[in-house]
């Protein structure tokens, strides 16, 4: 036998330049021992350690980037034999180059099968760490206990770095401990729990804030546990309630579901009161003209999405424009004002029509939802997608507008805007520049929406994405001025 003795558990260092040295010697794999020093029960009767020396030694080969990293990841598994199935692996590499991409292969799924949980370990970790401070002469100190299902401690702990820059703080395994002092990430040898602080009192903060977001009409006990395994809990202060909380989850939800709900903001509701008869019905006949339209849509409760408008945003343009641009919905700027496209995505456009030679006031601008779905971040407004429901209530506004305005070509800007278009999800990467057949004889033509090239962090990529935008507008204007319209797809 040939011993090789790492430093630790996860010396990966060590266990690469042994493993290596055994290969390029020819040790077959059932010849090949690795064992941690100090580890108890790592010895064996006939076991020899010694570096071998190959009377002639194999010609040396490179290995993958996927193999490396894969092996960086398995030893950190707390398997037995971790490191004898790296082994065999790297033993056949040689021979089979190819091996990693395999994943049939019964060596290798058993090596991303044991990856793939390290990773879930290093997850949880983040997930359910728990701090508590302790004071002391210097500064506040922050000290977790946490019991890793493998050996992720040195993984994960920069990601506490990021995350609590400014804290000073100490993460206390039975593997071994993470120092952070605000400076140097440094590591040490294994603690017990009780190194770690039992109680503070942010702990009492922290679990009435827990109580008050437990929502009972969405609990679901299997899955919250599989997020949340039991084997966490004894880490995790907010845990005493959850038993608690799952018992009287279904009387809660039954009061939840007989209370009346909250009713509109008051000073809202006044405003709107006078408007209220917007048509609920699809069947209901379409207005007649554009100020009808409006008038109407600011009254509208076909979805609860006016509740926290400002304004409810019709489509501008001329009655008979030949070009329709349909977006996703109003924004920030575009509920206050009561317009559409005049906010930053609407300059983005503008610039755009008139590099692709098109005025926009020969355009009719609308949108798939009237009024601005948003979540509140301080005084900001963010925005929010609008789910299927509430594409399919503003669809009859949508509608209204085509019947009226009887445009050739509708420009879909987006996915959403695409679903309000053609009655059907869309992946706008597949479907992009397609002319496509209406049932009222009119085409529609998708592209991106104009936030989507604001929210580019790359300089190249935004004026390669803007281009192409350009490119589907100028599309767009070439499709309204063919006589011979080209072929489309139904």
């Amino acid at each position: 036998m040939a011993v090789a003795t790492l430093a630790s558990e996860i010396d990966f260092d060590g266990w690469r330049a042994a493993a290596r040295d055994f290969r390029q010697a020819g040790v077959p794999p059932g010849d090949a021992v690795f064992r941690v020093a100090g580890a108890a029960g790592q010895g064996g009767l006939f076991d020899m350690e010694t570096a071998p020396s190959p009377p002639a030694p194999a010609a040396p080969f490179a290995v993958s980037r996927a193999f490396v990293d894969l092996a960086k990841a398995v030893i950190l598994h707390r398997s037995e034999d971790r490191f004898d199935l790296l082994y065999r692996l790297l033993w056949r590499l040689q021979a089979e180059p190819d091996l990693m991409r395999i994943v049939s292969d019964a060596e290798v799924a058993d090596a991303l099968g044991r990856a793939k949980t390290v990773s879930r370990a290093a997850h949880k970790m983040k997930a359910f760490v728990r701090f508590r401070r302790v004071d002391d002469a210097e500064t506040d100190h922050w000290i977790a206990w946490f019991e890793p299902a493998h050996r992720v401690l040195e993984r994960t702990a920069p990601f506490f770095v990021a995350r609590f820059t400014t804290m000073r703080w100490s993460i206390l395994t039975p593997d071994g401990a993470a120092f952070w002092d605000r400076e140097t990430l440094r590591f040490g040898p294994a603690a017990t729990r009780d190194q770690a602080p039992a109680h503070d009192e942010v702990e009492d903060f922290w679990k009435t804030y827990y109580a008050s977001i437990f929502n009972p009409a969405r609990l679901k006990v299997g899955m919250m546990q599989s997020e949340m395994p039991k084997r966490y809990w004894a880490n995790l202060p907010e845990a005493a309630l959850i038993p608690e909380m799952i018992a009287a989850a279904e009387t809660r939800a039954r009061t939840m579901a007989e209370t009346v709900g909250t009713p509109a903001n008051p000073r809202m509701a006044r405003a709107h009161a006078p408007l209220a008869r917007a048509p609920t019905s699809d069947a209901a006949p379409p207005p007649a003209t554009a100020e009808a339209l409006r008038d109407q849509v600011e009254g509208c409760r076909r979805c609860p999405l006016w509740r926290d408008a400002t304004h409810g945003v019709c489509g501008e343009g001329p009655e008979r424009a030949r070009l329709m641009i349909v977006g996703e919905q109003p924004g920030d700027q575009e509920d206050l004002a009561g317009r559409p496209f005049v906010g930053p995505a609407g300059q983005v456009l503008d610039a755009a029509l008139m590099e692709a030679g098109i005025d926009r006031s020969d355009v009719f601008v609308t949108n798939a939802v009237r009024h601005f779905k948003h979540e509140a971040r301080g005084k900001r407004r963010l925005h929010k997608t609008p789910n299927a429901g509430e594409v399919q209530a503003c669809r009859w506004w949508l509608d209204a507008e085509r019947a009226r305005i009887r445009p050739a070509v509708v420009l879909a800007l987006g996915a959403t805007a695409a679903h309000a278009v053609l009655s059907r999800k869309v992946a706008v990467t597949q479907e992009r520049g397609r002319p496509i057949a209406l049932e009222d004889g009119s085409r529609a033509l998708i592209t991106v929406h104009p936030a989507y090239l604001l929210r580019l962090p790359d300089a190249k990529a935004r004026e390669r994405e803007r281009d192409a935008f350009v490119a589907d507008l100028k599309a767009a204007k070439a499709m309204i001025s063919t006589e011979s319209q080209p072929s489309v797809e139904p």
